[in-house]
């Protein structure tokens, strides 16, 4: 599932391949991809030219002029790879928008599980999923009073809390099994109990990887690309996550997995302490 060092990085890529294209004409092979009105998305779009994308958490916002905007959430299998409309369409190509230039945008998922909505640009609080999103990491917002201060109102599971987005927003499986492991909290630990110290470390763990993973390009472990068709490159550096019975980087233990709240989760019995 693209995390937010993912969902950047097409950001990233695909910026220079369609910022300041005008949209021709919208296909909708799948409609349901589509959360607003179809007939809406698909007859106000033409003319319509792209100023920018921006990105917040792991939603994409892609701008429009005349102040509108479309929100686009990835999920599991998301991407967007730029072709030309005559290209053959792939079994897993569900929107297409074709550009006055005689290139298109094809929007590919397996799972049929990413959505978008066309909305009023500075309304996406009010009208998407991101109105329930906790702060982003590496923003000022993410302070060391307001991790600990949230976590301290949490009386669930620490992996349950930071995969549920709204303490802290953009973290997904894989990143969430590492910053616990750098920060020896073991997953299932009430957030609530916690120390400080503990919550400040896992603070700057999630900062420090997030980061150090949008530089890489993201983590490539099933599925994900960049809008270049390109593989990211953080898979290199996990130490946990996809090494269930291996032994702990830090102290030789076998690592174990578990599921908590239905997810997959590899840790170190060893090294992560369990706080109750």
């Amino acid at each position: 599932m693209p995390e937010m060092p993912e969902v950047e990085t097409v950001r990233r890529t695909l910026t220079p391949l369609i910022k300041g294209k005008t949209i021709e004409k919208v296909i909708l092979w799948y409609p349901k991809i589509v959360a607003t009105d179809h007939d809406k998305f698909v007859n106000e779009l033409p003319g319509k030219k792209i100023i920018r994308i921006d990105r917040y958490a792991k939603y994409l916002l892609i701008r429009l002029n005349d102040n509108l905007t479309i929100v686009s959430h990835l999920r599991m299998e998301g991407k967007y790879h730029l072709t030309t409309p005559e290209a053959p369409k792939d079994k897993h190509d569900h929107v297409e928008f074709i550009f006055t230039d005689g290139t298109a945008l094809r929007y590919n998922d397996v799972r049929k599980f990413g959505r978008m909505q066309l909305v009023l640009t500075g309304t996406e609080r009010q009208t998407t999923g991101i109105g329930k999103l906790g702060v982003e990491p590496n923003t000022p917002e993410f302070s060391e009073q307001y991790f600990l201060s949230s976590l301290k109102r949490k009386k669930k599971n620490i992996k349950n809390v930071l995969l549920d987005q709204t303490v802290v927003a953009g973290l997904g499986n894989i990143y969430v099994d590492e910053t616990l492991w750098q920060s020896k909290i073991h997953p299932l630990s009430l957030a609530n109990k916690i120390p400080a110290n503990k919550v400040e470390d896992l603070r700057k763990n999630i900062n420090d990887t997030i980061r150090i993973a949008t530089e890489k390009r993201g983590t490539t472990v099933h599925s994900y690309l960049d809008a270049n068709g390109e593989v990211g490159g953080y898979q290199e550096m996990l130490q946990v996550y996809g090494h269930a019975g291996e032994a702990c980087p830090r102290c030789g233990t076998t690592l174990e997995k578990i599921k908590v709240s239905g997810r997959g989760t590899t840790f170190c019995p060893h090294c992560q302490v369990i706080y109750k």
